[in-house]
């Protein structure tokens, strides 16, 4: 089970990411399946520009809200994938093609899809 506190910065990344125009955003809770990490996020990007310019976005975000990525580099491959990996935190920006060909969430499907829009209007109001 994630913490609390994780759950909301879990939820406001990939909110990040929808309002970022990260298509089909999910969020995965894996930590009953996975020893290594606690939440997945996966969001299809438009481009390489897109995926570019987002991974930059979401990369002062995570700093801002204290979140370490231990893969940063200086710049973002062109090969349509860019997978953040924050620890306990695994953030998927996938072209459309190389999402539908991995389909990760085929692969995870015994992790709970945790409905983070719902949760975050909640919190709001």
């Amino acid at each position: 089970m994630i913490e609390k506190e994780r759950q909301e910065i879990i939820q406001e990344i990939a909110r990040f990411i929808t309002d970022h125009k990260g298509e089909d955003t999910v969020v995965l809770d894996v930590s009953e399946v996975s020893g290594w990490a606690d939440a997945f996020i996966i969001s299809t990007v438009n481009s390489l520009g897109h995926l570019r310019g987002l991974a930059r976005e979401l990369w002062d975000v995570l700093n801002e809200k204290g979140v370490q990525v231990i893969n940063r580099h200086k710049q973002v491959g062109d090969d349509g994938w860019e997978l953040i990996d924050c620890g306990d935190i695994v953030i998927h920006l996938m072209g459309r093609e190389l999402r539908e060909f991995y389909n990760l969430e085929k692969l995870w499907s015994t992790a709970e899809k945790v409905e983070f829009l719902d949760r975050l209007e909640k919190a709001e109001n």
